[in-house]
């Protein structure tokens, strides 16, 4: 028999999951477009709404994700960069100004 606190545990594991963006993200995503779609992004979960979009977007798409140590993950079109926080380091900084030329392009 469950207890009130294993039940309210397993709310909380719930909605935990359901935050993640594997769950959350698909359902959200824009039709794609023609042209040209850049990812930007920074954040620890960034790396891991990337590698979502790349598994569901059926269109272009090329970007840079910064993240923090530890929090990356791979993916095939969009570079993760990890660095520092919240101190930026060298990696963040360089990132951030690739992230802005990217942007102006």
């Amino acid at each position: 028999m469950k207890t009130v606190s294993d039940f309210l545990v397993s709310l909380f594991d719930k909605a935990v999951q359901n935050a993640q963006p594997r769950y959350c993200l698909p359902g959200h995503l824009p039709p794609p477009v023609k042209g040209r779609n850049v990812v930007l992004g920074a954040g620890k979960a960034s790396a891991e709404m990337a590698k979502v979009l790349e598994n569901h977007w059926e269109g272009a798409l090329e970007g840079l994700v910064v993240t923090r140590y530890g929090h990356g993950v791979a993916c095939k079109k969009v570079e993760i960069v990890e660095a520092n926080h919240p101190v930026p380091d060298q990696s963040g900084v360089e990132a951030s100004k690739r992230m802005l030329e990217l942007a102006k392009s």
